[in-house]
């Protein structure tokens, strides 16, 4: 018998990642709802920062869970699902969780995907903004981990 050997974000990574999300929501002045969820979608860690709307707690989960399962970023579906298009309707999937709204990006380590991270309160821009600051702070925390082993 074969058994799979799933990799995916632990609780550390994921205070990571929100912690990076967070501090640029900070620079920005935006009060952020972030969520990080594993490889299959389900929640890890969330931050609601004070202040931040409460329509963005699960706008958040559902861009952190759509780029997991989907392994793209929220963004990248948002041109292409328009009426006509041939992906138009997939927004509707997953018991209408899916989002094509910016602001939710893969966790990529070693070339698997291992997570999600969505981010919502600002503009889609603001969002994409801080979500790529925590992946750009837990990918910096993380070789700098690896480097110490």
């Amino acid at each position: 018998m074969t058994m799979l050997t799933v990799q995916r974000l632990d609780y550390d990574d994921a205070a990571r990642l929100i912690e990076g999300a967070e501090t640029k929501a900070a620079e920005l002045g935006i009060p952020m709802c972030i969520a990080v969820v594993d490889e299959s979608g389900h929640k890890i860690a969330f931050k609601r920062m004070d202040g931040a709307k409460q329509l963005s707690v699960q706008l958040s989960d559902d861009k952190a869970f759509t780029a997991a399962v989907s392994k793209r970023a929220t963004h990248e579906y948002n041109a292409d699902c328009q009426p006509g298009n041939i992906v138009f309707g997939i927004h509707t999937s997953s018991g209408g969780r899916f989002s094509t709204v910016g602001g939710g990006y893969p966790v990529v380590a070693d070339g698997i995907v291992v997570g999600g991270i969505g981010v919502s309160g600002g503009h889609a821009s603001q969002d994409m903004e801080c979500a790529e600051a925590g992946i750009a702070f837990w990918n910096h925390e993380s070789k700098a981990l690896q480097a110490l082993t």
